[in-house]
């Protein structure tokens, strides 16, 4: 098990380390056009998204989008979209990335409601996919390709 590792290195994966919270949620650290944020590395949303909080942070460029999303309990939340930005986890980058802005204040309350530290945003399926992701939850690290 222990060459797992050095098996994706060669390979060209990427380790990128993630903790996990009282709250069973994976969080990890990414840079979003230069810049550090904290998300939650989420394998059930498909998209990966930012709170509206975070634009300005981020340095984004937003265009409003028709598309309503859903999850963590909410539905019908209005969007916003971010297209061509330079996303990195470790040393993965991808340089035209696309993201959604969405309000995640409801994210954020039921992290609060247990002392959890808030975050930034959402790494979702979208990288996941584009990266060709491996989690190795025993040793708290993600692979990208």
């Amino acid at each position: 098990m222990n060459q797992i590792p050095d098996i994706l290195h060669q390979q060209g994966y990427k380790s990128i380390p993630f903790r996990v919270t009282k709250t069973q949620h994976l969080v990890l650290y990414a840079k979003i056009n230069g810049v550090r944020g904290r998300f939650i590395l989420d394998t059930g949303a498909s998209n990966s998204c930012l709170g509206f909080e975070a634009v300005e942070k981020f340095h984004l460029q937003t265009q409003h989008s028709a598309t309503k999303a859903a999850g963590a309990g909410a539905t019908g939340l209005h969007t916003e979209q971010s297209v061509s930005n330079i996303l990195q986890l470790g040393r993965w980058k991808n340089r035209y990335f696309p993201l959604i802005v969405l309000d995640l204040t409801h994210v954020n309350m039921a992290l609060q409601h247990y002392n959890v530290k808030p975050v930034d945003g959402i790494i979702g399926g979208d990288v996941l996919l584009e990266g060709h992701a491996l989690i190795d939850y025993k040793a708290r690290k993600l692979y990208l390709l």
